[in-house]
C-alpha cells in the first residue's frame, strides 16, 4: 500500500490514508505531503475524494470502510488499483508463493541500471532503488502479484513470472488445488504476444501452465531448461554460476546476495530483463551488485560477538532455505532462530511442515503467534506453544518466551562470540532484534 502511494504521489496524485501503528514507510509519506491518520474511523474521507483503496487485509467490517461507502464514495482493493495502473504501461509482473519480492527487486535495480527507468511496486524496501516503488519516466512497470484472496487476478501484464507454487494463504483457497487453479487463471491472463517465465523444477507450476496462450520459458539450476545455470562455487557465501540461454553460455554471474535460491531468483530476473529488450552482459553486471531488500537475511549489527540478522521468512520452505543460506555465509558456531509465527490459520494448516523446517538451528525460540486476520475462533484453536512441542519432536531444541523483552533477556545471557541469532516472520519480530544491538 505504501508503495502504491508514493507511485501516485510521484504521478501527482493527492494522497491521504490511515495506519493503526505508525512506522518509517507512513513518516515517509508524511513527508512527502500524505496526510495520514492513526484511527481508521474515516476523518479525513470527504466528498472531494475521487477514490478510496483499501488493502486485502481491511474487511466490510472497517469503520473507515463503512464511512466511505456511506458517502457514496467509489472503493477499491489495493490489486484493482495495482491492475488499473499496469494497464497504461507494460505489465511485467512477479507471482509465486516464495521469492516475489526479491526477484521483483532485482528485475527492477538491473531495468534501471540499463537505462530503462522503469516504474516499480515491490513488497519491500531494496536501499539500491531508495525504496518500494517509484514512478519511471520508462514503459515498463513491474509488480508483485500476489495469490492472497486472489489479487492477481486483476493484473494482466505483458511478461509473467511464476517463480513456485506450494501450498499457503489457507485461509482463501481449500487446498493446493485450489490454488493451483488460481496460478493458471494468472497465467491464462497474459497475452498470446506476451511471456511467462517459470520455474521449470515445480510439478505445480508445470500443471498451471497447462493450456497458456503464452509462450513459456522454463527456468532452472543444473538444467536443460530455457533459461538454466550452472552452479560453480560458493564466494563469500554468494553463489557463482555460469548462465546458459539455450545451448549458448552468456557468462559468469556472481551474486552479492546469499543462497542457492537467489541463484535461481537472479536466473529468472535475467529472463525477464531480456525479454524487455536489455543487453544480456549488462543484467549479468547489474545482478552481481544487486545487494538485496530489507528482511531478507539483513545484517542487523553485532551483540557481544555473536551476528544478529533479520528476515521475513514465514513459510517452512523460506525457513529452511534462510538457515542454510545462513550456515553457508557465516558458519556460525551456534544458529539461534527466534521465530514469530505469522497467522493462527498458517501456522495450524501447516503445522507439521513448520515444525520440521528448523533442522539446521541449533536452538529455536518462538514468542507468541503474530495476530492478523484470523477470527477470535481461529485464534483458539492453535498456540506458540503447540509448534515448540512439535519442534521438540523433531528432536530439535525449542522454548516458548510469548513476550519480546523475555527473548531479549534470554538472548542478552546466552549469546556469545561465534553464535548467529536470526529474527524470523513476517510480523514485529525484527523489533527484537533492534532492542538486541540498541
Amino acid at each position: 500500500m505504501s508503495g502504491l502511494a508514493n507511485m501516485l504521489i510521484d504521478a501527482g496524485a493527492l494522497v491521504t490514508g490511515s495506519e493503526p501503528k505508525p512506522n518509517s514507510l507512513t513518516f515517509q509519506l508524511n513527508r512527502r505531503g500524505a496526510k495520514i491518520s492513526r484511527d481508521q474511523l474515516g476523518e479525513l474521507l470527504n466528498k472531494t475524494i475521487n477514490l478510496v483503496v483499501r488493502s486485502a487485509a481491511i474487511s466490510d467490517a472497517n469503520d473507515e470502510y463503512r464511512a466511505a461507502k456511506a458517502m457514496g464514495l467509489p472503493v477499491v482493493k489495493y490489486a484493482q488499483l495495482l491492475g488499473m495502473v499496469m494497464k497504461e504501461r507494460t505489465g511485467l509482473a512477479v507471482a509465486g508463493t516464495h521469492g516475489k519480492t526479491t526477484t521483483s527487486a532485482m528485475i527492477s535495480y538491473v531495468l534501471q541500471e540499463c537505462g530503462a527507468d522503469p516504474s516499480f511496486v515491490i513488497g519491500g524496501t531494496a536501499p539500491q532503488l531508495g525504496g518500494s516503488s517509484r514512478s519511471g519516466t520508462g514503459q515498463i512497470f513491474v509488480a508483485e502479484a500476489c495469490e492472497f484472496d486472489r489479487s492477481f487476478h486483476n493484473l494482466h501484464p505483458k511478461i509473467a513470472i511464476i517463480t513456485n507454487i506450494e501450498e499457503d494463504h489457507l485461509d482463501c483457497y481449500k487446498n493446493i488445488g485450489e490454488i493451483i487453479e488460481a496460478f493458471r487463471t494468472f497465467a491464462s491472463q497474459v497475452p498470446s504476444d506476451g511471456l511467462i517465465i517459470a520455474g521449470g523444477d515445480d510439478p505445480h507450476v508445470r500443471e498451471a501452465l497447462q493450456g497458456a496462450s503464452a509462450p513459456i520459458q522454463f527456468v532452472g539450476l543444473n538444467s536443460d531448461y530455457s533459461w538454466s545455470t550452472r552452479k560453480i562455487s560458493i564466494d563469500n557465501g554468494c553463489h557463482v554460476g555460469e548462465v546458459c540461454f539455450g545451448r549458448e553460455a552468456l557468462g559468469t554471474l556472481r551474486l552479492s546476495v546469499s543462497g542457492e535460491h537467489n541463484l535461481l531468483n537472479a536466473t529468472m530476473a535475467m529472463a525477464a530483463c531480456v525479454a524487455c529488450g536489455m543487453d544480456g552482459k549488462r543484467v549479468m553486471e547489474a545482478l552481481g551488485r544487486f545487494t538485496g531488500v530489507e528482511r531478507r537475511m539483513t545484517l542487523v549489527g553485532i551483540y557481544r560477538g555473536a551476528i544478529v540478522v533479520d528476515d521475513y521468512g514465514h513459510h517452512p520452505t523460506e525457513i529452511r532455505a534462510t538457515l542454510a543460506a545462513l550456515r553457508e555465509r557465516f558458519s556460525p558456531r551456534r544458529l539461534l532462530c527466534v521465530f514469530q509465527p505469522h497467522q493462527h490459520s498458517r501456522t495450524r494448516f501447516l503445522l507439521e511442515d513448520f515444525a520440521a523446517s528448523f533442522a539446521l538451528a541449533d536452538e529455536t525460540i518462538v514468542p507468541d503467534i503474530y495476530f492478523v486476520r484470523d477470527s477470535d475462533a481461529e485464534k483458539q484453536r492453535v498456540c506458540a506453544e503447540d509448534l515448540v512441542r512439535r519442534v521438540e519432536t523433531h528432536g530439535q531444541s525449542a522454548r516458548y518466551l510469548p513476550k519480546f523483552s523475555q527473548i531479549v533477556e534470554y538472548l542478552k545471557r546466552t549469546a556469545g562470540e561465534g553464535d548467529l541469532i536470526v529474527t524470523m516472520g513476517a510480523g514485529n519480530v525484527w523489533e527484537i532484534a533492534k532492542e538486541l544491538i540498541a
